[in-house]
């Protein structure tokens, strides 16, 4: 059964449009039997939600996309989760983990502005209670994300002509 369930991760992790029905066909199993792995799937938050990639440079909405380095005083008997929690349900954040290394976590977040994220990290980044320090990156080109190639080059196809 959990060779099932990866198989079905791994369809719908490449594409999500994938429907149970396509999904059935492909395993060779009956579409109640995927519809219910999903289902317990989705209850135990093994699947934790349904994205799709999207090339923002090729529409009107301007989008700057910052990563963050952030220092941490762990909480006593929480650890890091209490101030992770505070960081993730701010709207702006679009990812949060928690690493190795020299900082602790590292925050993607989403802004109109290179202002506008600079605001929220001096506003409500920079003083919660836990943070110790911030470093901002700005991410000034996306090649993949999700595992999605952003933008493929297209080859060249004319041929080469020797004089």
């Amino acid at each position: 059964m959990q060779n099932i369930k990866t198989e079905i991760l791994r369809m719908i992790r490449n594409n999500a449009k994938l429907t149970v029905r396509d999904i059935a066909v492909m395993l060779g199993k009956d579409e109640a039997e995927v519809t219910g792995l999903i289902r317990e799937m989705e209850a135990d938050q093994i699947i934790c939600g349904y994205n799709t990639v999207i090339n923002w440079d090729k529409t009107d909405d301007e989008r700057v996309t910052a990563l963050i380095e952030v220092k941490v005083q762990p909480q006593r008997g929480e650890g890091f989760d209490r101030v992770a929690e505070r960081i993730y349900n701010y709207e702006e954040v679009t990812s949060l983990y928690l690493m190795s290394g020299g900082f602790d976590m590292t925050v993607f977040i989403e802004g109109k502005t290179m202002k506008e994220v600079a605001q929220f990290v001096s506003r409500k980044l920079s003083p919660m209670d836990g943070v110790l320090s911030t470093s901002t990156h700005f991410v000034l080109k996306k090649y993949k994300e999700a595992g999605t190639k952003i933008e493929q080059r297209k080859k060249d196809e004319r041929q080469v002509v020797m004089a």
